[in-house]
């Protein structure tokens, strides 16, 4: 009977205990790809920098309510922005514009497909132009 009764409190506790669990978060990839690439120059807020030269804010950007727009220039650069077809795959390159367009006051849920990044157009730079 003893064996029974704790069997039984055993049943009892487990959801309790499974609630307790800490839950395992998966890093969102676009995140990632941010904060190790990005925010170096647009900054952990990514409100853009002046210094150097004049880098842009992507908070509250309107440009990046058509994909189009992120990916021609993270694909093919602009101004001191560099291109980075090649540098990252097209996967991680619509992750990166997913999560921009996500956050920092950005409200532009459609995420960006690696088909998107690679019907873009831009090819990568030969070696010679880098």
């Amino acid at each position: 009977m003893k064996s029974l009764l704790i069997g039984l409190a055993a049943l009892v506790a487990a959801p309790a205990l499974a609630a307790d669990a800490p839950k395992v978060v998966t890093p969102d990839p676009g995140e990632i790809i941010y904060q190790s690439v990005c925010q170096a120059c647009h900054m952990a807020n990514a409100m853009g920098a002046v210094g150097a030269g004049r880098i842009a804010a992507l908070a509250g950007n309107k440009n990046l309510q058509y994909p189009e727009y992120p990916i021609s220039v993270v694909t093919g650069g602009k101004g001191p922005m560099p291109w980075f077809r090649g540098q990252l795959t097209d996967q991680q390159i619509a992750d990166v514009i997913s999560y921009v367009r996500t956050h920092f006051g950005n409200h532009y849920k459609a995420k960006v497909t690696a088909a998107q990044v690679a019907e873009s157009g831009v090819p990568a730079p030969h070696e010679s132009e880098r």
